[in-house]
């Protein structure tokens, strides 16, 4: 498990990652920033559902860097 004072650095790194991969494939940085803007409220303190977002977020970055991966389906909402 992390430590809370790793969780922001990871957090900003893995948005930056998403960033980057998604700059070859139109519509997915709007959704990409509107995810994260969304889970921005998430107290710092709560820190089992920030990983969980982070290993769910580094899922989608591997299926954004396929080649294959044309569509935005794979961003949905997580169920609160």
């Amino acid at each position: 498990m992390a430590t809370g004072n790793r969780l922001p650095k990871q957090v900003l790194s893995l948005y930056r990652q998403l960033l980057r991969a998604s700059k070859d494939k139109p519509g997915f940085a709007g959704r990409i920033r509107e995810e994260f803007r969304r889970n921005a409220s998430i107290p710092p303190r709560d820190a089992l559902r920030i990983e969980f977002l982070l290993r769910r977020g580094r899922r989608q970055l591997e299926q954004l860097r396929a080649a294959t991966t044309k569509r935005l389906g794979a961003f949905g909402s997580a169920p609160e």
